[in-house]
């Protein structure tokens, strides 16, 4: 009986760790705060900043960078750095809220340097 007894503790004992790491693992997911995307530095138009959406800023991917390593071409807006030229239409080109440029980029892998979003100032007239 003794072994019998044994035996079943043994199998009590991978269901009770299975059911502890299924509980951690959903106290951590429900207990970790949401993925959000950082801010861009106050600017005098925008003293308090501004999120990136993090569909182009998930990890540090963006930074405001000077006018003059954007260009504008007939073609669209060509990243100097790089040279990859962004269609004016392209999906990727959003207006800025603080009227300066901001380039969102692949900071490493094979996509490292390829634009995500690039946040454009309105045109002036």
């Amino acid at each position: 009986m003794s072994a019998a007894i044994s035996r079943s503790a043994q199998a009590v004992r991978p269901a009770g760790r299975l059911l502890f790491s299924l509980f951690a693992v959903g106290a951590i997911a429900v207990l970790a705060p949401p993925a959000i995307a950082h801010d861009a530095q106050p600017t005098a138009a925008m003293p308090q900043g501004w999120k990136y959406p993090f569909a182009c800023c998930a990890n540090f991917d963006c930074k405001e960078v000077p006018q003059s390593s954007i260009s504008e071409r007939p073609e669209g807006y060509v990243i100097k750095g790089t040279g990859e030229v962004v269609a004016y239409s392209d999906k990727r080109i959003k207006n800025s809220p603080d009227g300066e440029y901001h380039w969102c980029a692949h900071q490493a892998g094979l996509d490292a340097g390829k634009t995500i979003c690039l946040f454009v100032p309105p045109p002036s007239y």
